[in-house]
């Protein structure tokens, strides 16, 4: 990834600056999604809080959110804001293949990890 040192919208947090908005992505099943950073607590004294994505399926046309899937934790933190930071720090590819398992669940059977809008 050396190529990709220098480009400001490499992570997350960099491509939601530089661009003021989510980005797409084409998920494994050739469907356009977007991505959100949700915070949850954890209950564990020792990492109290936990980051996950959101990837809400948009209809072909652009216009609604037909569903949404759901990340396992990516990243925790002492309070909501750091593990909301360190989300924030993960790369546009560690976010696709995110999405990609998530998808992998929902087909596998893992309706847990998804849910309609």
């Amino acid at each position: 990834m050396q190529e990709y040192a220098d480009a400001p919208d490499l992570t997350l947090g960099g491509y939601l600056q530089e661009w003021g908005r989510p980005p797409g992505f084409s998920g494994s099943d050739g469907q356009p999604y977007s991505v959100a950073v949700d915070v949850d607590e954890t209950g564990d004294p020792g990492r109290p809080y936990a980051a996950f994505l959101i990837f809400p399926r948009w209809a072909d046309t652009g216009v609604a959110i037909m569903e949404h899937l759901e990340s396992g934790d990516v990243a925790h933190g002492d309070t909501a804001a750091a593990a909301r930071a360190a989300a924030l720090e993960l790369t546009l590819f560690q976010i696709k293949a995110e999405l990609d398992a998530a998808i992998q669940r929902r087909r596998a059977g893992g309706v847990d990890e998804s849910s309609a809008a």
